[in-house]
């Protein structure tokens, strides 16, 4: 899931939920008794969210019911597209290959991602590496995540790993491009001494 759709995905949760709460803790304090504000709408055991009079009071007027239906058909949409993001897949399950007989083939991800991977954690000073494919079949982009010795060089890693794994990989697959997205941490060490 890219992280636009996660933040909106969970400000849009965490939003809903906040409302929900609030207006059903504000209706079971109204409804035990608790003291609630002048402008809140109910105030008692007796009280129903609609009375007759407010449910009729728009039935009669020539907009209400294409409003209603309107906004209704909005919000089952939303919900709908919000729903099917859920279970998109983001990881790329495979790419075109031109193999120059006009047909082209299909490499599987997971390969791809799999020797980008081994390669990239053969590199010096790489502890671990993770990489991932996202984008299109026919231009991918590659996501990288790398743990760095302690020794390591930052831009002596980049380097290799852009003149020579991601040349590699971009090769293998007969791409014209491969553009890569490499986040860099340190492992964790304990100091040395120093007597």
């Amino acid at each position: 899931m890219n992280r636009r759709l996660k933040v909106c995905n969970r400000l849009l949760t965490g939003l809903a939920g906040l409302v929900l709460v609030l207006l059903g803790g504000a209706v079971l304090a109204a409804g035990a008794g608790a003291d609630v504000p002048s402008w809140w709408p109910f105030d008692g055991h007796g009280d129903v969210l609609l009375a007759d009079e407010d449910r009729g009071r728009w039935r009669d007027e020539g907009w209400w019911w294409p409003a209603v239906i309107s906004v209704l058909a909005l919000l089952v949409l939303l919900a709908l597209w919000w729903l099917l993001a859920q279970f998109r897949r983001h990881r790329l399950g495979e790419v075109l290959v031109d193999s120059g007989d006009g047909e082209g083939a299909r490499l599987r991800g997971k390969a791809l991602e799999g020797a980008l991977t081994r390669e990239l954690g053969d590199m010096e000073g790489v502890r671990s590496a993770t990489a991932r494919l996202t984008g299109r079949r026919t231009a991918p982009r590659v996501g990288a995540g790398l743990v760095l010795e302690p020794y390591a060089r930052p831009a002596a890693t980049l380097r290799e790993l852009t003149d020579h794994a991601l040349a590699h990989a971009r090769d293998s697959a007969g791409l014209a491009a491969l553009p890569a997205e490499v986040r860099l941490r340190e492992a964790r060490h304990r100091a040395r001494r120093v007597l």
